[in-house]
C-alpha cells in the first residue's frame, strides 16, 4: 500500500511493474512512509486516505479513522431515509465526514447538517464532500452537539458515532490507536458515555415526532444505554443492531410520535 501510494498507482499494478526501476527520490519517500509506519503511524494517515462504504476518503491526524463497523450504523441510517422523498438529516461529531457523505450519496433526495466542535475536523469534511460533489447537500457547521444550531432546527434523523471509549480503557487501546487518533473523538468519561448522556438527553428537541436516533456504542453499554433512553421517556423501546462480528454496535430508539 505505501509503495502503491509513493508511485501513484493500484497495488494490483505493481505486480505488472515488478522490472521497473524507482527514481532515488521515490525510494527515499518509501523508506521515510515505511521508518514511519514501525512507530506504529496508521498506514491511512500515511496515504492520506481510507475507503469507508465504498468510497474514499482523506484523513489525517485531526479526524477518527473510519472503521469498518461504522458501516452498519450508515446502512441503519440509509434504510430509514425514504429513497425517493426529500428528507433530512444531522450528524453529530462528523470528524471526516465520512458517515454524512455516506448517507447523502445513497439517499440523493436527502440534505444533511454535519456538526464537530473540532475545526480542524471540519477542513477534512468539506474537502471530502466536495471531492464527492455533495456541496448542495451537505453543510458543516463548527458546534457542541446542538449549540451551533438554530433553535427551530429539526431533523427526521440524527446519527452519531460520538467517543464511547471509557476512561480505563484508554491504557488498554492499540498503540496505533491511542498514539495517534485524536483522543477527543474517542474517550469520554469514566463509564464512556459522558456525552451519549446528552446526545440521548437533548435530541428528541431536534427530531420531528416518529424520527430516529441512530448512535454506535461500545462493549458492555447495552444496559446502561437501555436505562438512559427509558428516563428520558421520549423514545420508543431501543434496538441494538449487531455488527459483523455479532456485537452489539448501533442503537436505533425512534422518538415517541
Amino acid at each position: 500500500m505505501l509503495l502503491a501510494h509513493v508511485l501513484s498507482c493500484e497495488r494490483i499494478d505493481l505486480y505488472a511493474m515488478y522490472d521497473a526501476e524507482v527514481t532515488p527520490g521515490d525510494r527515499t519517500t518509501f523508506r521515510d512512509l515505511v521508518r514511519e509506519r514501525t512507530k506504529g503511524k496508521p498506514v491511512a494517515y500515511l496515504v492520506g486516505m481510507r475507503e469507508f462504504y465504498s468510497l474514499d476518503f482523506e484523513v489525517n491526524p485531526s479526524v477518527l479513522i473510519p472503521r469498518p463497523e461504522t458501516e452498519v450504523l450508515v446502512s441503519e441510517a440509509i434504510h430509514r431515509l425514504p429513497v425517493d422523498a426529500p428528507s433530512r438529516f444531522l450528524d453529530v461529531g462528523t470528524g471526516s465526514g465520512a458517515i454524512a457523505i455516506a448517507i447523502a450519496h445513497h439517499r440523493p433526495h436527502a440534505t444533511g447538517v454535519a456538526v464537530d466542535v473540532s475545526a480542524a475536523a471540519l477542513e477534512v469534511a468539506r474537502r471530502n464532500c466536495t471531492k464527492h460533489k455533495l456541496d448542495e447537500r451537505l453543510t458543516f457547521v463548527e458546534s457542541d452537539l446542538f449549540a451551533g444550531l438554530a433553535p427551530e432546527d429539526r431533523f427526521d434523523l440524527i446519527v452519531s458515532n460520538p467517543p464511547y471509549v471509557r476512561e480505563e480503557e484508554w491504557t488498554t487501546l492499540d498503540p496505533e490507536v491511542k498514539n495517534f487518533e485524536p483522543r477527543s473523538a474517542l474517550e469520554s468519561g469514566v463509564d464512556g458515555l459522558d456525552l451519549f448522556r446528552r446526545l440521548i438527553s437533548e435530541s428528541p428537541n431536534r427530531i420531528h415526532p416518529g424520527g430516529w436516533l441512530l448512535a454506535e456504542f461500545g462493549i458492555n453499554q447495552v444496559d446502561l444505554l437501555r436505562d438512559l433512553v427509558a428516563r428520558t421517556e421520549l423514545y420508543e423501546n431501543p434496538l441494538f443492531v449487531e455488527d459483523d462480528s455479532r456485537k452489539p454496535r448501533v442503537l436505533c430508539v425512534r422518538v415517541k410520535s
